[in-house]
């Protein structure tokens, strides 16, 4: 094989890796349009513990998963060493370790999410871990997601906290973190469009002084979230190949 022809082929396998190795993207609320899943914690009474969400609680159409909620997944626990693990942050919001598989799963031994009050959301109620805005939150989806997003806050520090995704089997998809002050919508979608996201975690990564919560919370799968311009279709990738392919062919035929 000629030289051209193998750093023809090598290009095109790393571009194919590359783009099979789905990674996640931020985007904003604007990405979850119509269709999209929605839970503002106004669907339950102030109280309700680890609330489960069937598709009709919270008006999903057919296809719509199935949202429950808890402190983190099975396999993860509270941080023995949150001074490393999450700088200045309160050790019960610091969350470690990786979730178990096969199969994603809430664990039932974690601090509980409580729908709570908090005058310092427009829109309360919100969801709270424990104790009261100073623990994290689990959210396991029953079907895969595109995208999720959730309003988080209200945030006194920049960076101290982050939402990160899991895939059904337990591997981290990738995070993103807080970057405002107040309330910021956190969101991220798979930067393929493939529905990949089975949970999502919200917890402490460094210092967040006046606690934290989560309202709104956002998702959608295929024609329902915006996937960001420049990431090219499965569709697109093929062509691609085909077109380098031919490529080569043609050189191929040049040189004999």
């Amino acid at each position: 094989m000629s030289t051209f022809l193998k750093l023809l082929v090598a290009s095109l396998a790393t571009f194919v890796m590359a783009q099979a190795q789905a990674g996640i993207v931020k985007v904003g609320s604007g990405a979850f349009i119509a269709g999209s899943g929605l839970i503002t914690f106004s669907e339950f009474i102030l109280g309700t513990v680890n609330p489960t969400y069937l598709p009709a609680t919270y008006g999903g159409g057919a296809g719509s998963p199935i949202v429950t909620f808890d402190g983190f997944f099975t396999g993860q626990s509270l941080s023995a060493t949150p001074a490393t693990d999450c700088p200045g942050g309160a050790s019960t919001g610091c969350v470690v370790g990786t979730p178990s598989g096969p199969a994603l799963s809430l664990a039932t031994a974690a601090p509980d999410a409580n729908i709570v009050n908090d005058g310092a959301n427009p829109t309360s109620p919100v969801l709270s871990g424990t104790p009261t805005f100073n623990g994290p939150i689990g959210i396991l989806f029953s079907a895969d997601q595109v995208g999720v997003g959730l309003d988080g806050g209200y945030f006194n520090g920049i960076g101290g906290t982050s939402i990160t995704a899991y895939a059904r089997d337990g591997s981290l998809l990738g995070s993103v973190i807080n970057d405002a002050l107040g309330i910021e919508f956190l969101g991220l979608v798979t930067d393929d469009g493939s529905a990949k996201i089975a949970g999502l975690l919200f917890s402490l990564v460094g210092a967040e002084p006046a606690g934290f919560g989560i309202d709104n919370v956002r998702f959608g799968t295929a024609g329902q979230v915006v996937v960001p311009n420049g990431v090219p279709e499965p569709a697109t990738l093929a062509l691609l190949g085909l077109g380098l392919a031919g490529l080569a062919f043609s050189r191929r035929r040049q040189l004999n």
